[in-house]
């Protein structure tokens, strides 16, 4: 491999890993950590064991009805977009 296309591929690599960086980091605009779990547990979570920013919404893991679930909740609103038994 040449030295511009060694340039070029360590270019690209660092290019992308900045964006991923960025893909895990709350919106301006998100609401606030402490509220969405809130919100989560006036839904019927009794605990919240894993929560982050991921891909544009909150992700996490908590209890429900006494079974671990597996979330992601909306970043602006907090409402619950998905959620499944975690396996």
């Amino acid at each position: 491999m040449n030295r511009f296309s060694t340039l070029l591929l360590a270019f690209a690599l660092s290019a992308g890993s900045a964006g991923l960086a960025r893909a895990d980091t709350p919106g301006a605009d998100w609401m606030p950590a402490d509220q969405v779990k809130q919100k989560l547990m006036a839904n019927g979570y009794t605990s919240i064991t894993e929560f982050e920013a991921d891909d544009g919404h909150w992700e996490g893991e908590g209890v429900k009805n006494g079974v671990k679930m597996q979330f992601h909740a909306d970043p602006k609103t907090g409402a619950i977009l998905s959620e499944k038994p975690d396996k």
